[in-house]
């Protein structure tokens, strides 16, 4: 799609995004500008609910979403975040009051004890089907000055983007960021687990069992001959980034590799500079990667 006319959306950037992975919000800003987007961050937003909350009282929690969701109303446009959680969580209690009158009277009047109310005219958007859907093949090429050739990259969904209705993409088998690697020049290995969870929270609560999962994930893409992994989660980010060295000693596996995100890929392949790649935020050496490719 030609980006000459501006596409403007409002931004969900979510808790996680302003707090310890600021990395994902400066190459999404930057990646946007590059196109032509314009991200409107939503004024006043609060945590929309997701990790433990949405099990423990998902009533409320749904209506965290609601409030985000009736201020984004007002701007009458689709409202786009970048965390997998939180395009979930904002996306479900979208349709559940839809689907539910008992439940959307009881958000309903939980929003008026703040002056607010919603009726249901936002569309919940992932940056991602932005880029892929909406700015599309042909920008995204002419943007690109550094072409990723010779890089190899194993692009991980984890398992909420696709999920439970796989509306934005294959549940089992999602393809955006694959055709997203191929427009900036470089190869998506076959990558099987690219769907299958990182362990999310249960790194905290259940180490072994996070440890193994994420190890399995990390061990997969180097066995597919991966320089490199991609996600659109900030923490299957950190799960992936963070705990190398720790799953490494344990399995005694080498699962050492670089991890970014889609938007810091998107941003080297544009030729944007620091900070705008915030790619010193990355703990995995994928500087000295793209040093190493002549990137």
């Amino acid at each position: 799609m030609n980006t000459t006319n501006t596409m403007k959306f409002t931004y969900y950037p979510g808790c996680s995004v302003t707090g310890m992975n600021k990395a994902y919000d400066v190459s999404t800003r930057s990646t946007a500008k590059a196109l032509g987007v314009v991200l409107e961050e939503l004024d006043d937003w609060n945590c929309c609910g997701a990790s433990a909350y949405m099990s423990v009282h998902e009533k409320r929690a749904f209506v965290l979403c609601a409030r985000n969701l009736a201020l984004a109303e007002k701007d009458n446009r689709d409202m786009v975040t970048i965390c997998n959680g939180c395009y979930v969580v904002l996306s479900k209690a979208n349709k559940y009051m839809a689907a539910n009158p008992e439940l959307n009277a009881d958000i309903q009047k939980a929003l008026a004890a703040g002056g607010m109310s919603y009726n249901g005219g936002v569309r919940v958007r992932h940056f991602l089907d932005v880029v892929v859907n909406d700015v599309g093949e042909e920008a995204v090429r002419r943007r690109t000055s550094k072409p990723l050739a010779g890089l190899s990259v194993a692009p991980y969904y984890g398992c909420q983007i696709g999920r439970p209705s796989g509306e934005i993409d294959d549940a089992e088998d999602p393809q955006m960021m694959d055709k997203l690697i191929g427009w900036l020049g470089g190869r998506s290995v076959p990558f099987p687990l690219k769907a299958k969870c990182c362990g999310g929270m249960m790194m905290t609560t259940r180490p072994k069992i996070g440890r193994d999962l994420t190890g399995k994930i990390l061990k997969c893409a180097k066995d597919q001959g991966a320089d490199c992994i991609i996600t659109a989660c900030p923490l299957c980010q950190i799960n992936l980034e963070a705990f190398q060295d720790t799953i490494s000693r344990k399995s005694g596996t080498d699962c050492q590799i670089p991890v970014l995100y889609f938007t810091q890929l998107m941003a080297t392949a544009f030729g944007l500079d620091e900070p705008a790649v915030a790619l010193k935020d990355c703990l995995t050496p994928v500087e000295a990667m793209f040093a190493q490719k002549g990137i």
